[in-house]
């Protein structure tokens, strides 16, 4: 059920953010109750950020596969950057950092979130770094921080100005420039 929560929320986040959203509408998305919520979330708050942290992680993931073919440095940054930037889950992200700020409760879960992507960037950029004998002039671990910290950097902007999802990858291409040989 708790799945079930999370799944049909996050579609609902999605599409009218959440303001937009009652409990109530996402009860119904999930065939649930809205007691249902407040037993497993507490709030619709609390709710919001577990949904935009897992689809975050979820954007992560998808990014990695979409990445894992690459040919060159420049390849792989290119898709990684397409898979993430535009992306709704990372613009749920940023609202829920928004949120998190007046909720501090809610902190914790955004902090295991950054840990997560941050290891798991780490270990996806090492392990085809090492696999197609690739080098850069930085290590894998502030490689992958950095390209989360502009992403989220871009999608704020993007969000706050209307800038468009294609001039944010090719701004966040250029900030990467790949560091190594191909």
């Amino acid at each position: 059920m708790r799945s079930r929560l999370l799944d049909a929320a996050v579609e609902l986040f999605k599409d009218k953010g959440p303001a937009g959203v009652s409990v109530a509408d996402i009860a119904a998305a999930a065939g649930a109750f809205p007691s249902q919520i407040t037993y497993y979330f507490r709030t619709k708050e609390a709710l919001f950020v577990e949904a935009a942290c897992r689809e975050v992680l979820y954007v992560a993931r998808r990014a990695e596969e979409a990445a894992a073919h690459a040919t060159s440095g420049a390849d792989y940054n290119r898709r990684l950057v397409e898979a993430v930037v535009g992306a709704p889950g990372l613009a749920l992200f940023v609202e829920a950092l928004s949120l998190t700020r007046r909720r501090q409760d809610l902190t914790p879960l955004i902090e295991r979130t950054f840990e997560r992507l941050h290891s798991q960037g780490d270990r996806a950029y090492g392990e085809i770094r090492a696999a197609r004998g690739w080098t850069a002039k930085s290590n894998t671990a502030t490689t992958a921080r950095r390209f989360w910290t502009l992403a989220l950097g871009l999608a704020l902007r993007e969000g706050a100005t209307g800038a468009t999802t294609a001039e944010e990858v090719e701004e966040m291409l250029l900030l990467l420039q790949y560091e190594g040989n191909t």
